[in-house]
């Protein structure tokens, strides 16, 4: 048998005991990555905080204390600290974490050496991993998702540097295809690109008794339900599935997460009379969305821009058809009429989608055929297949 593939992993979302859902989906690749058994991986996760005396804001006062070393779930993270400079300092970050880590990761390289350089973000995570590989004299791997190309790629302070990057790198990965056409378009080679599709822990994620979750969450037994999961930000669209919720009377919704937008998505939902109908559940632990998803009858998604969304796939491994806009990751995904439909970001056509689906809902059972082909193991296998063909076998 070969030996273990050494791989020094970066990604600046990771999960912490501050912040427990904050990158959960790149937690659950690299635990199952990790139960393989064939990779010793370090995963380095650095911890952005601002000079004194911003640092003592609440935002980023209870980050000072995460653990600098930990391990979760078997897998070793190291969290080095970089200075951050907020509102501004998007474009300075990816050279902030690479000084940042280049000492650590040298430390570790001449302990042991490392096969590949792994970014799981392709911003700022992907040009700082470029410069760690190139110092180390070591391949690179970076990881597109949807937001980091979508806005990072073309914000005028950081497009260079994505698009130089995607240019360094030995490998690169995209969770969709439109997301790799994306790339391409930005100038990064196609011909680099690999479809690396998302995971699911199918222990969690599966269909609930539909009356045990409502009563959970306190909802009524005979209404239709809609649910909603994401951080409350504009990007994901909230405010478009309040406004659906007007024009369905008696329907429910509920929305796990936690973001700057609360404020004006309550505000929005009591204009329209709706609060007693609009359930603002806060940062749901992971483990607990299914009874969420399970409670309802329709998940609703206006996201302004994806890769392919681990929530569409999480809904549908509860029997919940999904509606959310026609982006090439969705387009990719809801292939079948039983796992939903694709709208514009428009509250009156979002409605008329959950009528329909509302009207005949399709069986659980067909449903469930839209997350069949995703796992963590498979994603965790394709994930070491796609780093063992860059470190040339380890």
């Amino acid at each position: 048998m070969s030996r273990p593939l050494r791989v020094l992993s970066l990604s600046t979302l990771y999960p912490n005991d501050q912040t427990p859902n904050f990158g959960v989906f790149v937690e659950r690749q690299m635990q199952a990555v990790a139960a393989r058994g064939d990779v010793e991986l370090t995963l380095i996760n650095p911890i952005g905080l601002p000079p004194f005396p911003l640092s003592l804001h609440p935002r980023y006062r209870a980050l000072r204390g995460v653990a600098a070393v930990e391990q979760r779930g078997g897998v070793p993270v190291l969290r080095p600290r970089f200075t951050l400079l907020p509102g501004i300092g998007g474009r300075f970050n990816a050279g902030a974490i690479a000084r940042a880590v280049l000492p650590l990761a040298r430390a570790l390289h001449g302990d042991a050496a490392f096969d590949l350089v792994d970014a799981q973000f392709f911003y700022p995570d992907g040009p700082a991993a470029v410069r760690i590989g190139q110092a180390l004299n070591l391949p690179t791997s970076i990881k597109a998702r949807g937001a980091d190309i979508h806005h990072w790629g073309r914000a005028p302070g950081t497009a260079r540097q994505v698009r130089e990057a995607g240019q360094a790198a030995t490998g690169l990965l995209a969770v969709a295809g439109g997301i790799a056409d994306d790339m391409a378009a930005l100038g990064i080679p196609r011909d680099k690109i690999t479809i690396h599709r998302t995971g699911l822990d199918r222990q969690v994620f599966r269909p609930l008794d539909k009356a045990e979750a409502r009563a959970r969450l306190g909802l009524p037994q005979a209404v239709p339900v809609l649910a909603t999961v994401g951080a409350l930000i504009p990007r994901k669209g909230q405010a478009f599935a309040i406004d659906a919720l007007a024009q369905l009377p008696d329907a429910h919704l509920l929305l796990a997460g936690s973001g700057a937008d609360e404020a004006p998505l309550r505000a929005r939902a009591a204009t329209l009379g709706l609060t007693d109908r609009v359930h603002f559940l806060g940062a749901v632990p992971h483990g607990d969305l299914p009874w969420v998803l399970s409670a309802a009858d329709v998940f609703v998604l206006p996201t302004a821009s994806e890769g392919l969304a681990n929530a569409w796939v999480e809904a549908l491994a509860c029997g919940t058809p999904v509606v959310t806009t026609p982006i090439p990751g969705a387009q990719e995904l809801l292939t079948d009429p039983a796992w939903g439909r694709m709208t514009p970001r428009d509250g009156t056509a979002i409605a008329a989608a959950v009528r329909e689906l509302l009207a005949a809902p399709p069986a659980r059972a067909d449903v469930l055929r839209g997350a069949a082909p995703f796992s963590w193991e498979a994603n965790a296998a394709a994930l070491v297949e796609h780093w063992r063909g860059l470190a040339g076998g380890g």
